[in-house]
Protein backbone atom coordinates (compact mmCIF):
# COMPACT_ATOMS: atom_id res chain seq x y z
CA UNK A 1 0.00 0.00 0.00
CA UNK A 2 1.58 3.80 -0.56
CA UNK A 3 0.70 6.07 1.65
CA UNK A 4 1.65 9.95 1.09
CA UNK A 5 3.42 12.58 3.20
CA UNK A 6 3.39 16.28 2.79
CA UNK A 7 4.66 19.57 4.43
CA UNK A 8 4.76 22.86 3.84
CA UNK A 9 6.89 25.17 6.23
CA UNK A 10 3.66 27.70 6.85
CA UNK A 11 0.85 27.50 8.37
CA UNK A 12 -0.77 31.32 7.04
CA UNK A 13 -1.62 30.06 3.71
CA UNK A 14 0.95 31.60 2.04
CA UNK A 15 2.01 27.94 0.73
CA UNK A 16 -0.11 25.39 -0.55
CA UNK A 17 -0.22 21.58 -0.39
CA UNK A 18 -1.66 21.52 -3.54
CA UNK A 19 0.60 20.71 -5.63
CA UNK A 20 2.24 18.08 -3.15
CA UNK A 21 -0.93 15.99 -2.85
CA UNK A 22 -1.32 16.27 -6.49
CA UNK A 23 2.20 14.67 -7.08
CA UNK A 24 1.47 12.19 -5.02
CA UNK A 25 -2.23 10.79 -6.16
CA UNK A 26 -0.51 10.77 -9.47
CA UNK A 27 1.83 8.65 -8.29
CA UNK A 28 -1.04 6.49 -6.80
CA UNK A 29 -1.38 7.56 -3.55
CA UNK A 30 -5.16 7.60 -2.92
CA UNK A 31 -6.78 10.38 -1.40
CA UNK A 32 -7.19 9.58 2.24
CA UNK A 33 -3.61 7.65 2.55
CA UNK A 34 -2.03 11.38 2.37
CA UNK A 35 -0.82 12.84 5.59
CA UNK A 36 0.09 16.66 6.22
CA UNK A 37 2.00 19.11 8.03
CA UNK A 38 2.04 22.80 8.16
CA UNK A 39 5.14 23.54 10.20
CA UNK A 40 8.73 24.05 9.58
CA UNK A 41 11.20 21.11 8.92
CA UNK A 42 12.93 21.86 12.01
CA UNK A 43 10.28 21.67 14.56
CA UNK A 44 10.70 18.16 16.31
CA UNK A 45 6.37 17.50 16.28
CA UNK A 46 4.59 17.23 13.30
CA UNK A 47 1.52 15.30 14.19
CA UNK A 48 1.01 14.45 10.43
CA UNK A 49 4.09 12.76 9.95
CA UNK A 50 4.02 10.97 13.42
CA UNK A 51 0.57 9.67 12.31
CA UNK A 52 2.06 8.78 8.96
CA UNK A 53 4.22 6.78 10.76
CA UNK A 54 2.43 5.45 13.03
CA UNK A 55 -0.24 4.21 10.03
CA UNK A 56 2.81 2.39 7.90
CA UNK A 57 2.84 -1.11 8.12
CA UNK A 58 4.97 -3.92 6.56
CA UNK A 59 4.84 -3.89 2.96
CA UNK A 60 3.91 -0.60 2.65
CA UNK A 61 5.76 2.45 0.56
CA UNK A 62 5.96 5.85 2.11
CA UNK A 63 6.09 7.89 -0.59
CA UNK A 64 7.11 12.30 -0.78
CA UNK A 65 7.12 14.67 -3.41
CA UNK A 66 10.80 15.88 -2.48
CA UNK A 67 13.82 14.64 0.34
CA UNK A 68 13.53 17.64 2.54
CA UNK A 69 9.70 17.17 3.13
CA UNK A 70 10.59 14.26 4.95
CA UNK A 71 13.46 15.23 7.95
CA UNK A 72 14.77 18.01 9.44
CA UNK A 73 18.13 17.46 8.54
CA UNK A 74 20.81 14.39 6.80
CA UNK A 75 20.98 12.67 10.32
CA UNK A 76 16.81 12.97 11.55
CA UNK A 77 16.04 11.35 7.80
CA UNK A 78 18.45 8.63 8.10
CA UNK A 79 17.15 7.87 10.84
CA UNK A 80 13.81 8.20 9.61
CA UNK A 81 14.43 5.86 6.86
CA UNK A 82 16.50 3.14 8.73
CA UNK A 83 13.58 2.27 11.07
CA UNK A 84 11.24 2.63 7.56
CA UNK A 85 13.90 -0.18 6.60
CA UNK A 86 13.87 -2.30 9.87
CA UNK A 87 9.90 -2.21 9.67
CA UNK A 88 10.16 -3.16 6.39
CA UNK A 89 8.59 -0.41 4.88
CA UNK A 90 9.66 1.55 1.61
CA UNK A 91 10.42 5.21 0.92
CA UNK A 92 9.71 6.87 -2.41
CA UNK A 93 10.81 10.06 -3.44
CA UNK A 94 9.03 11.26 -6.69
CA UNK A 95 11.23 14.55 -7.66
CA UNK A 96 14.15 16.89 -6.44
CA UNK A 97 17.46 15.51 -5.51
CA UNK A 98 16.61 12.56 -4.10
CA UNK A 99 14.20 11.52 -7.25
CA UNK A 100 16.10 8.81 -7.01
CA UNK A 101 15.63 6.92 -3.87
CA UNK A 102 13.09 4.21 -3.88
CA UNK A 103 14.36 1.70 -1.15
CA UNK A 104 12.31 -1.04 -2.37
CA UNK A 105 14.67 -1.47 -5.38
CA UNK A 106 18.39 -2.43 -4.87
CA UNK A 107 19.89 0.70 -6.59
CA UNK A 108 17.71 3.02 -4.76
CA UNK A 109 18.96 1.25 -1.71
CA UNK A 110 22.65 1.72 -2.98
CA UNK A 111 21.49 5.47 -2.86
CA UNK A 112 20.44 5.56 0.44
CA UNK A 113 23.34 3.87 1.68
CA UNK A 114 25.44 7.23 0.44
CA UNK A 115 22.91 9.53 2.04
CA UNK A 116 23.43 7.31 5.43
CA UNK A 117 27.29 7.89 4.84
CA UNK A 118 27.41 11.42 4.42
CA UNK A 119 25.36 11.90 7.83
CA UNK A 120 28.13 9.94 9.33
CA UNK A 121 30.46 11.86 7.50
CA UNK A 122 29.08 14.91 8.88
CA UNK A 123 28.65 13.89 12.76
CA UNK A 124 32.68 12.91 12.44
CA UNK A 125 32.69 16.61 10.89
CA UNK A 126 31.17 18.28 13.47
CA UNK A 127 32.87 15.95 16.26
CA UNK A 128 36.12 17.12 14.83
CA UNK A 129 35.58 20.90 15.05
CA UNK A 130 34.15 20.65 18.19
CA UNK A 131 37.48 19.24 19.11
CA UNK A 132 40.31 21.37 17.12
CA UNK A 133 38.12 24.95 18.59
CA UNK A 134 37.86 23.46 22.13
CA UNK A 135 41.90 22.71 21.80
CA UNK A 136 42.11 26.47 19.82
CA UNK A 137 40.55 28.12 22.77
CA UNK A 138 42.66 26.62 25.34
CA UNK A 139 45.80 27.52 23.57
CA UNK A 140 44.73 31.24 23.58
CA UNK A 141 43.97 30.67 27.63
CA UNK A 142 40.67 30.09 27.24
CA UNK A 143 38.25 27.14 28.72
CA UNK A 144 35.09 25.69 26.89
CA UNK A 145 32.26 24.35 29.52
CA UNK A 146 30.37 26.30 31.76
CA UNK A 147 31.70 29.82 32.75
CA UNK A 148 32.60 30.82 36.51
CA UNK A 149 29.77 32.88 38.93
CA UNK A 150 32.65 34.64 40.47
CA UNK A 151 35.47 36.07 39.61
CA UNK A 152 38.98 35.83 40.93
CA UNK A 153 38.53 38.79 42.93
CA UNK A 154 34.96 37.81 44.39
CA UNK A 155 36.15 34.12 45.81
CA UNK A 156 38.71 36.22 47.38
CA UNK A 157 36.32 38.56 49.20
CA UNK A 158 33.70 35.73 49.84
CA UNK A 159 36.82 33.86 51.69
CA UNK A 160 38.11 36.09 53.88
CA UNK A 161 33.79 37.33 54.92
CA UNK A 162 33.23 33.40 55.41
CA UNK A 163 35.81 33.16 57.88
CA UNK A 164 34.22 35.79 59.79
CA UNK A 165 31.82 34.02 61.78
CA UNK A 166 29.36 37.25 61.91
CA UNK A 167 29.45 37.40 58.08
CA UNK A 168 25.92 36.51 56.83
CA UNK A 169 25.71 34.66 54.39
CA UNK A 170 22.59 36.18 52.57
CA UNK A 171 23.74 39.54 52.63
CA UNK A 172 27.62 38.81 50.96
CA UNK A 173 25.49 37.20 48.45
CA UNK A 174 23.49 40.08 47.27
CA UNK A 175 26.15 42.04 47.27
CA UNK A 176 28.31 39.89 44.66
CA UNK A 177 24.84 39.29 42.96
CA UNK A 178 24.31 35.29 43.51
CA UNK A 179 22.16 33.45 45.11
CA UNK A 180 23.68 31.44 48.62
CA UNK A 181 23.84 28.42 47.40
CA UNK A 182 26.55 29.35 44.93
CA UNK A 183 28.99 30.81 47.40
CA UNK A 184 28.93 27.84 49.28
CA UNK A 185 30.38 26.18 45.76
CA UNK A 186 33.05 28.26 46.09
CA UNK A 187 33.81 28.48 49.67
CA UNK A 188 32.83 26.51 52.63
CA UNK A 189 31.32 27.87 55.54
CA UNK A 190 34.86 28.39 57.14
CA UNK A 191 36.24 30.19 54.44
CA UNK A 192 37.88 27.42 52.76
CA UNK A 193 38.20 27.07 49.25
CA UNK A 194 36.14 24.64 47.40
CA UNK A 195 36.80 22.89 44.32
CA UNK A 196 35.41 25.74 42.10
CA UNK A 197 36.74 27.90 44.38
CA UNK A 198 40.13 26.59 43.37
CA UNK A 199 39.88 26.66 39.74
CA UNK A 200 38.73 30.49 39.80
CA UNK A 201 42.08 30.99 41.18
CA UNK A 202 43.77 28.91 39.36
CA UNK A 203 42.66 30.00 35.81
Amino acid sequence: MLIGYARVSKADGSQSLDLQRDALIEAGVGADGIYEDQASGKRDTRPGLDACLKALRKGDVLVVWKLDRLGRDLRHLVTIVQELTDREIGLRVLTGQGAQIDTTTAAGRLIFGIFAALAEFERELIRERTVAGLKAARARGRKGGRKFALTKAQVRLAQAAMSNRDTSVAQLAAELGVKPVTIYRYVGPNGELRDNGKRVLAA
